[in-house]
């Protein structure tokens, strides 16, 4: 798991992040590149193509991400948001190790998440 705290406002934090368009300019290494096509959304990145989709409830604050081959074949990858007294948030992201997936593999991407997390933070730096 991934955490910090942001220097903003959870509905502000929630915007941003279901914001699929917005997936390329944090998630600079899992998504290289962004695709749209027929059937929604593909992330290009080191590893190939993939399915991608972000299923947000604005009521409940949710934001589920989900990446997979096909659009039958999807991993969920549950990020967390909760506002804090001061009015900041939290946010934390959890990551699974696949059936399959070697542990440097799974150690390589944990490392990539937590660049990316540096991105998150500067998106929110006030």
């Amino acid at each position: 798991m991934v955490r910090t705290v942001l220097d903003a406002p959870r509905d502000e934090v929630f915007e941003y992040m279901a914001d699929i368009e917005n997936l390329p300019r944090w998630a600079t290494e899992f998504a290289r590149e962004l695709k749209r096509d027929a059937d929604g959304y593909r992330v290009v990145n080191g590893l190939g193509e993939f399915c991608f989709d972000i299923q947000a409830d604005r009521a409940t604050g949710v934001i589920d991400m989900l990446a997979g081959p096909d659009r039958t074949d999807m991993a969920l990858f549950p990020p967390v948001r909760s506002g804090c007294p001061t009015g900041r948030t939290a946010y934390s992201f959890t990551m699974f190790q696949g059936p399959g997936m070697t542990a440097e593999l799974f150690e390589a991407q944990h490392r990539s998440l937590l660049r990316e997390f540096a991105n998150i933070e500067a998106a929110f730096a006030r």
